[in-house]
């Protein structure tokens, strides 16, 4: 089974009328957080999840985000839609050479199939703690415990209200962590709320880390400038457990999508120097996932 992207489309040639970032890369910077979406026919929905999927965003147009951005190396992390199934974000992997997995699995996950993934370049397990999750809650610490050997991590993603709550549970997990967007808090916050300081706790703990990513998923100003301060803050307090993704091809964001370079560039109006950007996009990716 080849790459996804055999198919291009329209929204594929419309995505790469972006603009060029101000902010140059260094080698080796890394996208830590993407989705491809290959032909229905290839790769189809998940029953449990029969939202519409937008297929033109397939590993072609991708590559032209990457190359218009400059760079180097790719994280693809499993799209909901796809369910348990990894076949879209593998053969992504295959594609593109020089990238890594997130992918899905479940406590029930064999080791044959574990293993399969890791070599075909998995390095995290995604759990969607939102609606109709493939991992709950409750699972967390059985998975953790079947991806530690493997030296994967769990990439989280919630409502960031809830931090304080689920920040014991969190600490405790058998493995890495990894939390999306920022914390994606869906209510108004400051660096200095529970919330936040809760999650800052987690990344000082040196088992956490945080994507620096989606500043405008949640942000409720046009400039992204709310969830700026958090990202500034939390990146300040832990530089190397901090990395930084396109979120390509925004799924949950309506037309116009948000322009990656755009997201780029905000991430050196978040960064404190030059060093701490070159560490968020090339150093600590290499270390999270095994590059």
């Amino acid at each position: 089974m080849g790459p996804p992207g055999a198919n291009g489309g329209a929204g594929a040639e419309s995505r790469t009328m972006s603009s060029t970032p101000k902010t140059a890369v260094p080698a080796g910077a890394t996208d830590c957080h993407m989705h491809i979406y290959g032909p229905a026919e290839r790769y189809p929905v998940a029953p449990s999840n029969p939202s519409p999927v937008p297929f033109a965003y397939n590993l072609a147009a991708y590559q032209a985000v990457k190359a218009r951005l400059g760079l180097g190396r790719t994280v693809v992390v499993q799209p909901s839609a796809y369910g348990l199934d990894n076949s879209a974000t593998l053969d992504a992997v295959a594609g593109l050479g020089d990238a890594r997995a997130v992918v899905a699995v479940t406590p029930d996950t064999s080791e044959a199939e574990l293993q399969r993934l890791h070599a075909a370049g998995a390095r995290g397990a995604r759990a969607v703690l939102l609606k109709h999750p493939l991992v709950a809650w409750q699972d967390l610490a059985a998975l953790g415990a079947r991806v530690a050997p493997l030296g994967w991590h769990i990439q989280m993603q919630f409502d960031g209200m809830r931090m304080v709550a689920r920040e014991a549970l969190i600490r405790a997990l058998p493995c890495k962590v990894v939390i999306d967007h920022i914390g994606r808090f869906h209510e108004p916050v400051t660096p200095d709320s529970a919330p936040v300081l809760a999650l800052r706790r987690l990344l000082e703990s040196g088992r956490v880390w945080m994507k620096a990513s989606s500043p405008y998923g949640v942000s409720r100003t046009a400039d992204w400038s709310d969830t700026s301060a958090i990202a500034r803050a939390l990146i300040a307090a832990a530089p190397e457990r901090v990395v930084w993704g396109s979120n390509w091809p925004h799924p949950n964001e309506p037309e116009p999508k948000p322009d990656e370079a755009r997201v780029l560039d905000w991430l050196a109006s978040v960064c404190p120097s030059e060093a701490v950007r070159q560490a968020v996009l090339v150093a600590n990716p290499a270390e999270l996932y095994d590059f």
